[in-house]
């Protein structure tokens, strides 16, 4: 090994000042490849009469596209188009905000079912990716 060499470990762990320095370094490099970008977080929440969120769905728009990071409908609401309309209004967000497509990933069967009828369809997956479950990739254009 040489002084030149970089230092790895693996970690069970990820300290935050890590995370940002390899986030700023890999967005750099981003905009340095593709060009500023515009990147907004976008967020619908699922609140109770309380306030508090119980569910909702979480991303963000970049590059001409919705990012769909996190989906979740509480048991109560389900089979009722909730995730149909938390995606209809990041939708009519993500093109307000100029965006072209979306894309979202899940496991779970209902979820990709829901995903479907609102027009995404699958572009990839991952057979058994968790025990018999596979992760599967979607996107619809606008």
């Amino acid at each position: 090994m040489t002084d030149d060499d970089p230092k790895l470990e693996v970690l069970d762990q990820t300290p935050p000042e890590d995370e940002r320095a390899v986030l700023s370094a890999l967005r750099a490099h981003n905009n340095q490849m593709l060009g500023p970008t515009d990147r907004r977080d976008l967020s619908i929440p699922i609140r109770d009469g309380d306030g508090k969120t119980e569910g909702g769905l979480i991303g963000y728009t970049g590059r001409g596209w919705l990012c769909v990071e996190m989906l979740f409908v509480p048991a109560r609401y389900r089979g009722r188009g909730m995730a149909g309309k938390l995606l209809q209004m990041a939708e009519d967000e993500a093109k307000a905000r100029g965006c072209t497509g979306a894309y979202i990933d899940t496991i779970n069967p209902a979820a990709r079912r829901a995903y479907e009828r609102q027009g995404y369809k699958a572009f990839g997956s991952i057979d058994n990716f968790s025990g018999d479950y596979g992760i599967t990739w979607l996107m619809k254009r606008f």
